[in-house]
């Protein structure tokens, strides 16, 4: 049987880099911070550059970006408490972790500040 080897040098290194402490709810909880923070930034230009130019393409665009965009929130936050009681986050770092959600690139932030070793 043969083996097809896809190399994808950014995505391989970025997200799948198999370390001494792996732990696959931080990986998931970085993938899912990065997702996050592109859906906000998502919902931020579609409200600023669309709906005053198009309004009917905003309300098209506004409901799949907003369900997106909320469902990732929910799942950044759960899994931002969930990672606090198992990584034993003292609560200056859990607090901007979760503020990090609020702010637009706070994500982003929190993944090079905080996700950095992951």
């Amino acid at each position: 049987m043969t083996q097809i080897k896809v190399d994808v040098p950014f995505f391989k290194t970025y997200f799948f880099t198999f370390t001494p402490k792996f732990n696959l709810m931080l990986k998931i909880f970085k993938i899912v911070a990065i997702l996050e923070g592109v859906s906000y930034l998502a919902l931020f230009s579609n409200m600023l550059a669309v709906k005053p130019t198009n309004l009917a393409l905003y309300k098209t665009l506004l409901f799949p970006i907003g369900m997106a965009h909320g469902i990732l929130f929910v799942s950044y936050i759960i899994l931002a408490i969930m990672l606090k009681f198992e990584q034993n986050w003292d609560f200056k770092k859990f607090g901007i972790i979760c503020l990090g959600s609020l702010i637009p690139f706070g994500t982003f932030y929190v993944d090079k500040k905080y996700l950095q070793n992951v």
